[in-house]
């Protein structure tokens, strides 16, 4: 007979780390309650050469109180996100990083990213060529790897059960989570450091994303204004940064060192469109089974869901197929489940987008708030859904959410907590 997962451990997320462009955990919270855009003209990329001069970059980046500045210099920028994210979450869960290599046989390590540090690999090609081939540093190729954040992390924690980096687009945050999820409830360890982070912001990524007519353009006079999900006015969406890292437990060993809970993990469910390299399916089949999964495996009824945290990614395909595969999933009672885009304030920072959307749905479930989705000025008919329009929500007594992240290459992936 096959185990459902009430038929496995209950698990629960207990710590948070945020590295966003609106700060760690509490800034972000109270920029994204009020409506605050992330999104401004570029400060660390050179933009003379670009058609797209702005993006949502996490400024005033320090990893001292965690890295060493010698060994943060060999690192990527992903990284010593990834560490400081990861640090954040475990204090926040009420460990000290100490305690983890205690434990460190029964912690498991998933964090993944989409490109690594991707600048520390170009910019070693680059000194290697400069040298007329003839200096090659060794540590350049393996520090822009993409497991590269989740082994640091690991290292830096004494965590030596499982060690995962998932790499699927925009779902790896979401992935992340429930793969920590799945390991636990198998009891292959007691304790995961979960999420995503990424950076990306470089010139060619902006180059490359504008030549395919992705990102927004007409808004390097305004960008607080440039990501505008599900507004009829939109056009494209806002490349960003950062990431959240979970510190995800079973609710037994969370209980037995009395540490305090966000949220449990009722349910995840991943899916793929196997459709096209870039291009969602037009019908959003691949969003809806991973949803309609999501709900399956959560046991959870349709109606039973309070607030969608959507993908929202601004570009008008994406909108519009979420849109629709709500409808389909939840059928009339869709236009009761207030919707709302993090990323009209912090743009899409790939793999970390769904690391950081649920970590507003950590918010929501706290604070019993929705945020708003700002720039939302002209509704499109076809997006007819309640996108918590511009101002923030109080919703007392809300439990049970859903957060929604689709990806290049056809990634679908949803997840679904509850207030414990």
């Amino acid at each position: 007979m096959q185990l459902t997962r009430h038929d496995r451990k209950r698990v629960v997320i207990t710590g948070l780390g945020v590295v966003s462009p609106l700060g760690a955990k509490n800034e972000f919270w109270e920029a994204i309650a009020r409506g605050q855009s992330g999104v401004r003209h570029l400060r660390n990329v050179e933009t003379e050469h670009l058609n797209v001069k702005i993006g949502a970059e996490v400024l005033n980046f320090d990893s001292s109180q965690y890295i060493p500045p010698k060994q943060a210099r060999r690192m990527g920028r992903a990284s010593q996100f990834a560490i400081v994210a990861a640090a954040q979450a475990v204090e926040d869960a009420g460990f000290q990083i100490e305690d983890i290599a205690e434990i460190g046989n029964r912690v498991a390590t998933i964090l993944g990213t989409t490109l690594g540090s991707y600048e520390i690999g170009e910019s070693g090609i680059r000194d290697w060529r400069d040298s007329d081939y003839k200096r090659a540093n060794p540590m350049s190729i393996i520090n822009a790897l993409p497991n590269m954040p989740s082994h640091y992390v690991s290292r830096m924690m004494g965590a030596v059960g499982p060690l995962i980096t998932p790499s699927v687009a925009c779902a790896t945050g979401v992935q992340a989570v429930g793969t920590a999820t799945d390991l636990i409830q198998f009891g292959r360890c007691d304790v995961a450091i979960a999420g995503a982070v990424d950076a990306v912001m470089f010139d060619y990524i902006l180059a490359g994303f504008s030549a395919t007519r992705a990102l927004t353009r007409g808004y390097n006079d305004n960008p607080a204004a440039a990501s505008r999900p599900f507004d009829a006015d939109r056009s494209g969406f806002v490349l960003g940064e950062g990431g959240a890292v979970f510190l995800v437990e079973s609710l037994e060993h969370a209980r037995q060192r009395d540490a305090p809970v966000y949220a449990e993990v009722l349910g995840y469910s991943s899916s793929s469109d196997a459709y096209h390299v870039a291009a969602p399916n037009p019908e959003g089949a691949g969003a809806q089974r991973a949803m309609q999964w999501a709900l399956d495996d959560a046991r959870v009824e349709p109606t039973e869901i309070e607030y969608i945290n959507a993908h929202g990614s601004s570009t008008a395909a994406n909108d519009l197929i979420e849109t629709k595969a709500i409808k389909r999933v939840f059928g009339e009672s869709a236009y009761g489940i207030p919707v709302s885009s993090t990323k009209s304030m912090i743009g899409h920072a790939m793999a970390g987008c769904g690391s950081l959307e649920l970590s507003a749905c950590l918010m929501s479930l706290k604070r019993e708030l929705l945020h708003p989705t700002i720039n939302y000025d002209t509704p499109d008919p076809e997006c007819d859904l309640d996108y918590v329009p511009n101002h923030a929500r109080e919703v007392p007594g809300i439990n049970t959410l859903m957060s929604n992240s689709f990806g290049l290459g056809g990634q679908n992936a949803s997840i679904i907590i509850r207030r414990l």
